[in-house]
């Protein structure tokens, strides 16, 4: 899914983007009393960027543009993958697939929504999965087959108990920000001509939906956890030669299917609240004001719904000072805004890629 992309209906707390993927207010995991944690260069911060524009580019072409040796990359990127600190993702588009996902907010009661946000993270067809507001919501995406199935996904699949008091579900209609899309590449991080250096040929969609094969689904099982496992296990895996294994992850790379989404701690780039934003727009000014919001420097993911919320985007500021700034500055200015709803996240249980260890630590992605 792309931020697979895209957001819980809400955003993550780190920042692997694939769609809603890629979730909202909540400290990407603990702080000092002088704010989130750092740790990142500008080396480090550099690669990341790189990495989402490409994350299986060999280190020695990465640490050529970067202008530092591929020992230095290749130990950097160990270093930080080693201690969770960063993961590449290989995740798969939901649209090139023809599939349908929707933007679920669940409503628990406080001692059940726990509990029930991590049932729902346990599935494998949702993703960016959060704790919001005061701990009473849940907000999650979740991915249909197509139209067809998805009655039975919001209707019989989402957790059936009396702890669960109420559910919204709108269906996501267009992205402006998200995907391959990071946050990282607002950041300033890598100059125009190293982006262009390091950036892979955009893809050419095909005309109908891609089916996948059995082996295709293995293969993107395992590059959900790595995005860069070795073409030898990817060979494992699927039963294909590692030449097959490199020619099929061209395609489906070109065919706009897969796309590649890094995974870090937002504290390190000085990130410490998150908020989900749903805005109400006029319907006239919905597609110039989601264009607007996409370029914010804040915005990690925002995307066009159903429901009278239409706009929704996932922010994330340093601090609740800065979250003020936003919401009466750059928020206030779009065009064709009625009406506002912010909700806080206050937990992240689950992001783009399969449910790991249950973290504090806050990821890179947002929805």
């Amino acid at each position: 899914m792309k931020t697979d992309r895209k957001p819980d209906g809400t955003a993550q707390g780190r920042a692997t983007v694939g769609r809603p993927h890629a979730g909202p207010i909540s400290s990407a995991g603990p702080t000092t009393s002088a704010g989130p944690t750092t740790g990142f260069d500008a080396l480090d911060r550099q690669l990341v960027h790189a990495l989402q524009l490409d994350g299986r580019a060999p280190f020695s072409r990465i640490a050529a543009v970067l202008g530092v040796s591929d020992q230095t990359v290749a130990r950097r990127y160990t270093r930080h993958r080693t201690t969770g600190a960063l993961k590449v993702l290989g995740l798969a588009d939901a649209r090139a697939l023809g599939e349908i996902e929707w933007m679920v907010r669940v409503q628990c009661t406080p001692d059940a929504a726990v509990s029930v946000a991590e049932a729902l993270a346990r599935r494998p067809d949702t993703s960016w999965v959060s704790l919001m507001s005061g701990g009473t919501e849940i907000a999650a995406v979740c991915r249909a087959a197509s139209s067809d199935h998805s009655d039975a996904l919001l209707l019989q699949k989402l957790p059936r108990t009396p702890s669960v008091v109420g559910v919204t579900a709108h269906c996501l209609l267009h992205e402006f920000f998200g995907g391959p899309q990071g946050l990282i590449s607002k950041s300033g991080a890598l100059t125009d001509t190293q982006i262009a250096e390091l950036s892979p040929p955009p893809p050419d969609p095909p005309a109908a939906p891609v089916t996948l094969t059995d082996a295709d689904r293995r293969l993107f099982d395992t590059l959900a956890h790595d995005g860069r496992t070795p073409l030898g296990e990817l060979a494992a895996v699927t039963g294909w030669s590692p030449t097959t294994v490199r020619r099929r992850l061209a395609e489906l790379r070109a065919d706009g299917v897969l796309y590649y989404d890094v995974d870090y701690d937002l504290r390190q780039f000085g990130h410490g609240v998150m908020v989900a934003l749903w805005l109400s727009v006029a319907p006239a000014e919905l597609a110039a004001t989601g264009e607007a919001l996409a370029v914010h420097p804040e915005v990690a993911f925002a995307c066009a719904t159903t429901g009278p919320n239409n706009l929704f985007a996932s922010v994330l500021c340093r601090d609740v000072g800065a979250l003020y700034t936003y919401l009466t500055t750059r928020v206030a200015a779009l065009p064709g805004v009625r009406a506002m709803e912010s909700a806080p996240r206050i937990r992240h249980i689950k992001g783009a890629g399969p449910l790991a260890t249950l973290s504090p630590a806050a990821s890179g992605r947002h929805r």
